[in-house]
């Protein structure tokens, strides 16, 4: 993610590889992202911290603590951070830091890499307008971005963040039909993926429900209407708010654990 949000803000021209840096202990993790990003990398957390004045915390839950821990006698009013972990909510971010900190909490998702990005933010109470005009400016140079309360975070990562796979899944499970049905695998899988692409940029540039989209598409006695019974009758739509409530719940129980 942090990989798929860097080369995105370097693509889009608000940053330049020169004034990127990365820390990772991992020398693999460290090669992939200077090879997509053109940045440089190091082992040492607290050199990332000395070279910028704005941090991205994009680490697995567990780690968070540790890592603040290591970073607060650097962390200074200069600094802003900006926390895409998963489930971390902001006051226990800002236990570990000061309560002046300026935090924001972030939920992104990969198709940042693409420009293509759903995400959704909140400010920490130490957070001042500016800093949030920059997180908006920044996500939104890779996609969508929506201000919100921290409670409901939880639901973008349920939505949006592991969105995502849901599509990914889509997308081969269209394919595999196609084959089943007749279809070469390469041209099946890029007509499925096309065709979610498609429907989603109507949906998004028409305003209309995605019912009436739907409708559109579907003629009396037609094969779409044979198409969306069986989704039906096979739970797709349940399957999928089931997915969204699930992934939101796992969040939640991070941040409490």
């Amino acid at each position: 993610m942090a990989t798929a949000l860097a080369k995105g803000f370097i693509r889009a021209g608000l940053a330049t590889p020169e004034n990127v840096l990365a820390s990772d202990p991992v020398d693999g993790a460290r090669a992939h992202f200077t090879a997509e990003t053109g940045a440089a990398t190091t082992a040492d957390n607290l050199e990332v911290v000395r070279f910028a004045d704005t941090l991205f915390l994009a680490v697995k839950p567990a780690h968070v603590i540790t890592l603040l821990q290591e970073i607060n006698p650097h962390f200074t009013e200069h600094h802003l951070m900006v926390s895409i972990v998963a489930g971390m909510p902001l006051a226990k971010l800002q236990a570990q830091l000061f309560d002046w900190a300026r935090i924001i909490r972030v939920m992104p998702n990969t198709p940042a890499l693409v420009g293509l990005a759903a995400a959704g933010y909140a400010l920490g109470e130490g957070a001042r307008i500016q800093d949030g005009d920059l997180v908006k400016q920044l996500l939104t140079s890779v996609g969508l971005a929506f201000p919100l309360p921290e409670h409901l975070l939880d639901a973008v990562t349920g939505l949006s963040g592991s969105g995502p796979a849901y599509a990914f899944i889509m997308i081969e499970a269209l394919s595999d039909g196609g084959v089943a049905a007749g279809l070469p695998r390469e041209v099946a899988t890029r007509l499925a993926a096309q065709t979610l692409m498609g429907a989603a940029k109507m949906a998004l540039e028409t305003g209309l429900h995605p019912g009436a989209l739907k409708d559109m598409v579907t003629s009396p006695g037609g094969t779409t209407i044979e198409g969306v019974h069986e989704m039906e009758k096979g739970g797709v739509r349940a399957a999928l708010i089931n997915a969204v409530r699930a992934a939101t719940e796992k969040s939640r129980l991070l941040g409490k654990t």
